[in-house]
């Protein structure tokens, strides 16, 4: 036998493993071959939600299967996540994600819980194989709230960490007492300085976040844990 007909054994054994109990699970199993990011295999329950059968949805690329399943926003902050997981190749190591899925029924978002740890490995204990469980969050529960609002956190921090490195140690305290509603005397008071030094550093936070907007000013100071 050769070497990839033993791999590909070793991966059909491994999925018939998982096949046998997916249907007990509470959530959609998906398996992912690791040398191309492929589906390998995808449990009933998440065939029928994306309306696809399990030949069609492993013959498509991966990067086919993220662009028409997955919104790419999120996937920004949970990828390299996943990618950390495989290269430190722990059986004890699962991670826990939010990602939105867009499903058959649906043109809207749809948020998950998603779980994903090493499934299998190759001969030289390197991750062949992944595992991810998902669990829909119902659209009226608070989680759904909290994940679209720390999505929209973790976006606005990739986009502005620039603006935000300039800001110095200083200018980051006036930020985090301004997100919190405190005047320039106010501030002065607490940092024992002149009000019109805090006045000085509002300018210039101003500036160099780019922005006038205290709704914006108060953005920063919660994407980049001031408050």
């Amino acid at each position: 036998m050769t070497q990839n007909a033993l791999i590909q054994n070793k991966i059909s054994n491994a999925i018939a493993k998982i096949s046998a109990i997916a249907d007990e699970l509470p959530g959609v199993v998906i398996v992912h071959d690791l040398r191309d990011w492929s589906v390998a295999w995808m449990s009933d329950r998440g065939l029928t939600q994306l309306g696809v059968t399990l030949e069609e949805i492993t013959k498509i690329t991966a990067e086919e299967y993220y662009s028409r399943y997955f919104n790419p926003e999120d996937a920004k902050d949970y990828v390299p996540k996943i990618f950390r997981l495989i290269d430190e190749n722990n059986d004890d190591t699962v991670y826990t994600f939010f990602q939105q899925v867009r499903l058959s029924s649906s043109s809207d978002w749809n948020w998950h819980m998603s779980s994903v740890k090493v499934y299998l490995r190759d001969e030289n204990n390197k991750p062949l194989l992944v595992m991810t469980i998902a669990l829909p969050i119902d659209s009226m529960h608070h989680m759904t709230v909290k994940a679209s609002r720390l999505l929209e956190e973790n976006n606005f921090l990739r986009k502005n960490l620039c603006h935000f490195a300039k800001l110095t140690k200083r200018e980051r305290e006036i930020l985090r007492l301004m997100a919190l509603g405190k005047t320039s005397a106010e501030t002065a008071t607490e940092l024992f300085i002149s009000t019109s030094t805090v006045e000085t550093h509002r300018k210039n936070i101003k500036l160099k976040l780019d922005t006038n907007s205290y709704y914006e000013m108060c953005q920063y100071a919660r994407a980049f844990d001031l408050i």
